[in-house]
């Protein structure tokens, strides 16, 4: 198998831009849905831009479920899911009413209680590591990443937190359960942090 990132793409906006940053790493990445390069590649990238309801269907319409649910849960195929493409790991998302989501990772995503803070949360954080990860290798001079939400994602099983950040209450940041990895910051905004990120990321 060759050693390549697919990214998926169902219209979510952002995928040029995690190609790019890809790209500007040395890796081999290419945006496809077809089931001949989700079986073909080593790593799986869905990234996210817009409300778990309509990304959810666009995911549906657009990515062939069955064959990338084979990849990543049953041949273990490492895979990343950027802002809203984390959360549809979750069972279920209350952003304009109640979705379903893929249930890879049990849990719910529900609006952040930002304590009177202005929402979308929009801007750099600083994260804080809750347990260890290879995602988090070389990041501990370097942890600011850059947000754009207003909703958030809390697994059921508080042992998926690998980091969280404050913004008027604490909340998961980056999840990991097995080869499956969340995170809800933008990797491809984030500079260097993104960059050790991404690395990171491709060598697990």
């Amino acid at each position: 198998m060759n050693r390549k990132i697919c990214i998926l793409d169902y219209g979510s906006g952002n995928v040029l831009s995690v190609q790019n940053l890809v790209k500007h790493l040395g890796i081999e990445a290419e945006i496809s849905n077809s089931p001949e390069q989700i079986v073909n590649c080593s790593h799986l990238i869905l990234p996210g831009v817009g409300a778990f309801g309509s990304s959810m269907q666009k995911i549906k319409d657009r990515l062939p479920l069955e064959i990338l649910a084979q990849e990543v849960l049953d041949n273990n195929k490492p895979f990343l899911g950027i802002c809203v493409g984390m959360q549809i790991l979750a069972d279920v998302g209350h952003e304009f009413g109640k979705h379903c989501g893929l249930g890879w990772i049990p849990g719910e995503v529900k609006m952040i209680e930002s304590g009177g803070l202005s929402l979308p949360h929009i801007g750099w954080n600083d994260i804080i590591e809750k347990r260890e990860s290879g995602l988090l290798n070389g990041l501990k001079s370097i942890r600011d990443f850059y947000f754009v939400h207003s909703y958030v994602y809390v697994p059921l099983d508080e042992d998926c937190v690998v980091a969280t950040a404050e913004y008027g209450t604490t909340f998961p940041v980056i999840i990991q359960r097995g080869n499956l990895y969340g995170v809800q910051f933008h990797p491809e905004k984030s500079q260097k942090a993104g960059e050790q990120l991404m690395l990171n990321f491709f060598n697990l």
